[in-house]
């Protein structure tokens, strides 16, 4: 449609897309992805913070960069990610910036581990990422929800805006997830992943070759500009 064409064609501009980062955009439907996951952003975050804190959500997340199929492990997918860190920040979207992987925390002799932690360079806030490979369970909500707390009283500083955390898990029922959000005292959403091949009836859907050739043409990034995440 001509105004997901526009859309697309003002991200490419915004953030010095290359014709092929843009075309990688439109195939895994990114913009429409984005904002998309539950949360309570609106409830425990101030005004337009809470806006800005929902755009970095999506839902699904698109792990096709990944190469991987079928079940795997948890620890498997975190290393995968972490092994193609470039194209997990383009995923996550602009802003993000990478600080570490099983990152550790000693409370009083007891130690935990963060999954993927993350900086978020516009919004000036640490992100949390938790990841599950199965369903999503009620219980992942409260441990999220106890280590958004840990960076928050441990990493963050007086400068920083408040700590989120992001639940990304292979499936998921919304409504528990809602229920699960509603009494969480802390700043969260939770998202689905995939990375398999896209179904015919979703790739029906992505806009036509002439509206990704116009897409291309209009939004091709001025010499010397570079592409970013």
């Amino acid at each position: 449609m001509p105004e997901d064409r526009d859309l697309y064609a003002g991200a490419a501009v915004d953030h010095g897309w290359s014709r092929n980062v843009l075309l990688n955009m439109i195939m895994n439907r990114t913009l429409e992805r984005t904002g998309a996951a539950p949360s309570n952003f609106v409830r425990r975050l101030v005004g337009q913070d809470s806006e800005l804190a929902q755009q970095m959500a999506k839902d699904p997340y698109s792990f096709e960069f990944l190469g991987l199929s079928g079940e795997v492990a948890e620890r498997d997918l975190e290393l995968a990610l972490t092994s193609r860190i470039t194209e997990t920040l383009r995923e996550l979207g602009p802003g993000f910036s990478f600080v570490g992987r099983q990152v550790h925390f000693d409370v009083d002799g007891d130690d935990y581990y963060v999954d993927m932690l993350f900086f978020h360079m516009d919004q000036n806030r640490y992100v949390v990422v938790e990841l599950k490979t199965g369903k999503f369970q009620p219980e992942y909500a409260g441990k999220l929800n106890f280590y958004v707390a840990l960076v928050d009283d441990m990493l963050r500083r007086e400068h920083h805006n408040e700590t989120i955390g992001i639940l990304i898990c292979g499936t998921k029922n919304d409504r528990s997830v809602r229920y699960s959000l509603g009494r969480s005292t802390s700043p969260m959403a939770v998202a689905a992943y995939t990375y398999d091949k896209l179904p015919a009836s979703e790739q029906q859907a992505l806009p036509n070759e002439s509206h990704l050739v116009a897409a291309l043409e209009w939004a091709e990034p001025d010499e010397g500009q570079t592409e970013h995440t």
